[in-house]
């Protein structure tokens, strides 16, 4: 993937060992033995700096790059980017090292939820998102190794398994109930005030400090008229999960304060207890501390104390054998990923049966390569047989015609009397689908050399 150059480094200062200079032409600040500073407090105060810095900016535009995702407000998509920034980007850099950069507001759009209603995301335009990403990268290095080792959302070589493993390790150690937390509406809820004083702790570039408020109250557009943020950071940006994660430490602190075991992805945080009684008293003590103190709101209906194999952990669910806690996909992760299937199998969306096989197989790699850490083997061979009687009722769709189906029928190994009969039938696709001649006709074998895949199959390749 081709970089692009923020910097024009023919002849430039840094390639001749002089002094680097900073973007008015004069020469930087005096040396750490002449200010009394040391180095690192000199890079502290030159953060802004080291953000639009030519190597940070190259990765920045890797990664938006390689994220893809929709435009912004502006229209501008991933691909516009490059010849953009070869045209724009030194203008770019230098208004953001002056502070007269405005972000542009974020995009609003919804998504359905899983379990239900709709969460808003704000879609920064690629030009924010290269920003947001730069920022981003910089400042992990400055707080990542600070958060708690109970925090596994969205931090460099971290990853919603080891939350899992987590997990089972203190349902092992006599964590028979859980409290599990979910906070409403969190990335809409963030006191900025709050947040900005956390960031202020560890971040002494004051201009970083501005450049983040501006992101925090860039705004939304909403039917064409821009609505300023008063509070929240809008989901859908590079920097969003890394500010959810400065402004939740203070609950890991907490937490890890009054001793107890927990895990916590994001805003969802589960914390481990070992009886009903201690659950109730540490949900509402819990609840207190996040509603009075961070300014965030605790979802009630969501929220509760019970055992874990109840509850929904990050798409898993747990249960106890032989005194080893063991995971199973959840029922609601199962439903999910059948409505998935559903809108690709769909019989009326027009598609061909190349890009439903080119769908599923993406869809069900993803879904393996995460659940695979789940006892999973009996799912895997119920929705592979569901999964197939769906391609073979989209294939007898395809085929129409009752012509079409015969010869077909024909082709795959049917007699051509029973094939004739088969094809006239006038029962529907799905009852069609199920019927021993279809599922001769497009056996397993078949539809696997045509390259449809299996999870059972993915799920052994997978260990």
């Amino acid at each position: 993937m081709k970089a692009y150059n923020f910097t024009n480094n023919e002849g430039s200062p840094q390639d001749k060992g002089e002094e680097p200079r900073d973007t008015t032409g004069t020469l930087s600040g005096p040396s750490a033995s002449e200010s009394g500073q040391d180095d690192s407090e000199r890079k502290a105060e030159r953060l802004l700096e080291a953000i639009v810095g030519r190597e940070n900016l190259n990765l920045a535009y890797k990664r938006v790059k390689a994220n893809g995702g929709s435009h912004g407000v502006d229209g501008m998509m991933v691909e516009e980017l490059l010849p953009y920034l070869k045209q724009h980007g030194t203008a770019l850099r230098q208004s953001i090292l002056e502070g007269v950069y405005n972000p542009q507001a974020v995009r609003r759009v919804e998504i359905a939820k899983p379990d239900g209603g709709t969460r808003q995301l704000g879609i920064p335009t690629v030009v924010d998102r290269l920003i947001q990403q730069a920022i981003a990268q910089k400042l992990n290095r400055v707080f990542d190794k600070g958060f708690s080792a109970n925090s596994y959302g969205f931090r460099p070589g971290i990853s919603a398994h080891m939350a899992i493993q987590a997990a089972r390790k203190h349902i092992e150690a006599g964590g028979h109930y859980v409290v599990d937390l979910d906070l409403e509406k969190f990335f809409d809820r963030v006191n900025h005030d709050k947040l900005m004083s956390l960031a202020a702790r560890k971040v002494k570039d004051k201009r970083v400090l501005r450049l983040i408020r501006k992101y925090l109250e860039s705004g939304v557009l909403v039917n064409g008229i821009k609505v300023k943020n008063e509070e929240g950071t809008p989901q859908g940006g590079p920097l969003s999960p890394l500010l959810a994660n400065i402004m939740l430490d203070e609950l890991d602190k907490e937490l890890e304060s009054r001793g107890h075991n927990f895990c916590r992805y994001a805003d969802d945080c589960n914390i481990y207890v070992g009886s009903m009684k201690a659950g109730a008293r540490v949900m509402g003590s819990i609840t207190r501390y996040i509603e009075n103190v961070l300014k965030l709101k605790v979802n009630r209906k969501k929220s509760a104390v019970d055992k874990p194999g109840a509850r929904k952990f990050l798409g898993f669910s747990f249960y106890v054998k032989e005194g080893k806690a063991r995971n199973f996909v959840h029922a609601k992760s199962i439903q999910r990923f059948k409505e998935k299937v559903r809108e690709i199998t769909s019989r009326s969306n027009g598609r061909g049966m190349e890009w439903r096989r080119d769908r599923l197989t993406r869809l069900i790699t993803g879904w393996v390569n995460y659940f695979r850490i789940a006892d999973m083997r009996s799912n895997a061979r119920e929705l592979d047989g569901w999964i197939r009687r769906r391609i073979r009722m989209c294939y007898w769709k395809q085929w129409k015609k009752n012509r079409t189906k015969r010869d077909n029928l024909v082709r795959l190994g049917l007699d051509i009397l029973k094939a004739r009969e088969f094809a006239s039938s006038r029962k529907g696709g799905w009852r069609i689908s199920g019927s021993v001649v279809l599922n001769h006709a497009l056996s397993d074998e078949y539809l696997a050399k045509l390259g449809y895949p299996s999870i059972s199959r993915r799920l052994s390749l997978a260990y």
